[in-house]
């Protein structure tokens, strides 16, 4: 008989983060400001103390899995919830004034809604199981469902929001479909099991391929790759700013968490099945992704385009691992990718974060032409678009560069250098664009008479500073959060 395990110590944020979220949704009901101060001040002080819990259940090294396996608490998971509460920290301050300013808070559902969003996130970056990975899953893309239609009243929104349920129900269809078929090759849901099942070698391998191949692409499309990524420039460009930069950030790590656990701890005897797929879907990511952002005029559009590529990058590490269990060569590689997942999300925190701060009541910095002359308007602003530009194209001695450069040695290390190059050639096309924003800022007349942007607040205004010298100061000394990343890894996948 199954003994089951109860370590209720080990998931102690997400119950914290649960019956926060439940009573700030209480609490919401039975006020009625229009700011909506309270749950706004509570929804930070719950992710200061998440990040408190986390980091001391990380610093004394409470590892391990509970719920018979369904959850997992590793370095992996303490470094990736972190960085989500910094990430949805950032972007409720970021757009504090945004979605005051066009009624978003007229339910006082957004903050409760993004919370739970990110608890979803929580549970995906510490399954364990089949059944955690898609209850995780469904929470999260529920809660970004809602918020990407918030404005009832925007038929943009609502149409934005149409077009991401219905792709991201067909998403999680083959995903579970995918699951179906794993179990019925194995007889087990928890990643470990399968990964013993498969290295046994007495297994069904059809089901196991066809089951692998709609894994792949339901991952895919949570990562926003090709030929899965019809859902990112509608839904960024639709959705609200403040919504766009909730999708663009934490869920990322939540998606690159559960591709991680799934193709290289419980498939990871199937590599040479899945990488290949993941090649193919990180050139055709790098083609389409670079290749269409240099036709946008819509700047949140080319960033979302943007986003596609940069996923390709994500997948180029995710697929360098060694085939040959060799734990150091995995570290680098899968280090590199996490590395680079790290550094995107705070790249484009401060990007879609510098959006929401331009924009003001009644207009949307959304397309690239809205951006002329802002070096004459706000100084600082241009420089702080410069430099999230510049790195964003992978261009040294900023954080993007570290980034695509370690994967290109995780390239080189495990013998592919065509891919390498290739995803060099592409990274050159994609610096057209970036350098195209810069242009349009520094050398473009105003299309109206120069005019000074309305003071930014100090909290928001400081958090940026802070956030573009982060992308300066990484890039420059990137040691400290590279060797992070490979001992995070090399601790995750030690057996």
């Amino acid at each position: 008989m199954m003994q089951l395990q109860f370590d209720f110590a080990l998931a102690l944020p997400e119950i914290v983060l649960l019956l926060m979220g439940m009573l700030i949704l209480i609490l919401d009901a039975c006020t009625h400001g229009a700011r909506r101060t309270l749950a706004y001040g509570l929804s930070l002080a719950t992710l200061a103390v998440l990040t408190i819990l986390t980091g001391t259940l990380w610093f004394v090294g409470a590892t391990g899995d509970t719920f018979s396996g369904l959850f997992v608490t590793d370095p992996l998971s303490h470094l990736l919830k972190i960085t989500s509460y910094i990430a949805v920290a950032l972007t409720l301050i970021y757009g504090r004034e945004y979605i005051q300013t066009r009624d978003m808070l007229r339910g006082g559902e957004f903050y409760v809604l993004v919370l739970f969003a990110l608890l979803g996130q929580m549970v995906m970056i510490s399954a364990g199981n089949f059944l955690s990975i898609y209850l995780g899953l469904e929470l999260m893309s529920l809660a970004l469902y809602a918020l990407v239609a918030i404005r009832r009243d925007h038929v943009v929104s609502t149409e934005a929001a149409m077009k991401y349920f219905v792709l991201g129900a067909l998403a999680s269809g083959f995903m579970l479909y995918g699951m179906s078929m794993m179990y019925g090759a194995t007889g087990s849901l928890d990643l470990r099991n399968i990964a013993d099942a498969v290295s046994s070698g007495q297994i069904d391998y059809l089901p196991l391929t066809f089951g692998l191949v709609f894994l792949v692409a339901g991952l895919a499309f949570k990562l926003g790759a090709v030929p899965f990524h019809m859902w990112v420039p509608d839904v960024y460009q639709g959705s609200p700013t403040a919504v766009t930069l909730v999708l663009a950030a934490a869920p990322k790590l939540a998606a690159f968490a559960i591709t991680l656990r799934i193709l290289v701890i419980g498939l990871g005897d199937l590599a040479a099945q899945w990488q290949p797929m993941l090649m193919i879907l990180a050139i055709l990511s790098l083609a389409i992704g670079n290749l269409t952002a240099i036709m946008q005029t819509n700047f949140k559009r080319m960033l979302a385009y943007s986003t596609i590529s940069h996923m390709g990058f994500v997948l180029l590490g995710l697929m360098s691992g060694s085939i040959d269990n060799d734990l150091a060569a995995d570290s680098s590689a899968y280090g590199s990718a996490l590395f680079y997942m790290i550094t995107y999300v705070m790249t484009t925190l401060a990007s879609f974060g510098l959006i929401m701060l331009l924009a003001r009541d009644g207009f949307e910095c959304e397309t690239i032409d809205d951006l002329k002359g802002l070096n004459r308007r706000s100084p600082w602003m241009a420089a702080m678009l410069l430099i999230l530009m510049c790195s964003l194209a992978g261009l040294p001695p900023l954080v993007g560069f570290d980034a695509k450069l370690l994967i290109l040695q995780a390239l080189l290390q495990s013998d592919r250098l065509w891919l390498a190059v290739v995803a060099v050639l592409f990274s050159l096309i994609g610096a057209f664009y970036y350098l195209r924003v810069i242009k349009v800022v520094y050398f473009d007349e105003p299309v109206e008479p120069v005019q000074a942007l309305p003071a930014v607040r100090f909290v928001p205004r400081t958090l940026m500073l802070i956030n573009g010298a982060l992308v300066l100061l990484v890039g420059l000394m990137p040691g400290g959060l590279m060797t992070l990343c490979l001992q995070t890894m090399r601790a995750t996948l030690a057996p």
